[in-house]
């Protein structure tokens, strides 16, 4: 499918400017909260906000009404491991909390280069954790958890899915993964057609990487690479969505494809025509909002039929 127009106006209003490679990493966090700003929409209202530590984790909390317990959803930022804030993705989690009527915890993981490899994936675990043992003062139905996450907070809900598994828990309902980051490879299909003018380069990637981990050899394990797990069975089902013209979009389709072959409920779903990055542009590109009325939706399913595994 052609390029979807707000998608190319989106690319337009880039052009020309720095290299996400070429920034410091002080300029990238800038100019990722400062386009979110002017692009992300406007804040829905919910019931409350609060701002606690999970486990010495900063995480936000939103509750959409003062009903309790509600299920909840454990959101993870995207931002290459290197950027993104609370307050990057406070737009996002609103939408989620709204529609999907759950509690989202947001986590301020720690971030790259400053805290390398597994100090993310490490911190996404933990706050998990917390959530599960402080359910019922967060308002919280510790049978209904769930977890999120957008590119490298996709990657990081995956990873938190598979050690929930492996570690015996917390019990998970549902993961929903936004064009997450599943494998260290950048040479798919994908990446190769998406390399350069579609909003997320292949060049910003591999600087992202080269940031988050030690070495190269941290990228074969599967809390940097869920792709490289030993096996799938046993997740919690999964909604992956995808963008035509993303660098990941061949990661998330094959991490779709590893979850089904494992008896996993999936629902893969492709965005024709869109670029990297298009749910938190919400006010500029009309399809951000589509994707997060199939997440809500997907979440209030799970939700209202938990099968925790």
């Amino acid at each position: 499918m052609p390029l979807d127009p707000q998608a190319a106006a989106l690319i337009a209003s880039a052009a020309g400017g720095k290299p996400v490679e070429e920034m410091t990493i002080e300029e990238g966090r800038a100019a990722l909260e400062e386009r979110v700003r002017l692009m992300g929409g406007s804040p829905q209202e919910v019931a409350t906000v609060r701002d606690l530590s999970a486990a010495s984790v900063p995480v936000r909390v939103y509750a959409p009404s003062a009903d309790q317990p509600l299920p909840a959803l454990v959101f993870f930022h995207g931002g290459g491991w290197v950027k993104g804030s609370l307050q990057s993705h406070d737009v996002v989690c609103r939408a989620i909390a709204n529609g999907a009527g759950c509690v989202v915890v947001s986590v301020d993981y720690r971030l790259a280069p400053e805290h390398q490899f597994p100090a993310a994936i490490d911190d996404a675990f933990a706050s998990l954790q917390y959530v599960a043992a402080h359910a019922a003062e967060l308002g919280i139905d510790p049978d209904r958890l769930a977890v999120a996450g957008d590119s490298a907070g996709g990657n990081l809900a995956a990873g938190v899915a598979l050690l929930a598994r492996d570690r015996g828990g917390p019990r998970l309902v549902h993961q929903l993964l936004i064009y997450p980051v599943t494998d260290h490879n950048l040479d798919t299909a994908s990446y190769l057609a998406n390399a350069d003018g579609f909003m997320l380069t292949r060049e910003a990637m591999r600087f992202y990487w080269r940031h988050y981990l030690r070495s190269d050899a941290d990228g074969d394990d599967p809390r940097a690479s869920p792709l490289r797990a030993s096996r799938f069975d046993g997740l919690p089902s999964a909604l992956i969505i995808t963008a035509e013209f993303d660098p990941l979009r061949d990661e998330g389709r094959a991490y779709a494809s590893r979850l089904e072959a494992a008896g996993v409920p999936v629902t893969y779903s492709e965005y024709a025509g869109l670029v990297h990055g298009f749910v938190t542009y919400m006010d500029v590109i009309d399809q951000g909002k589509v994707a997060i009325s199939e997440a809500s939706a997907a979440l209030r399913a799970a939700f209202a039929s938990p099968v925790a595994v």
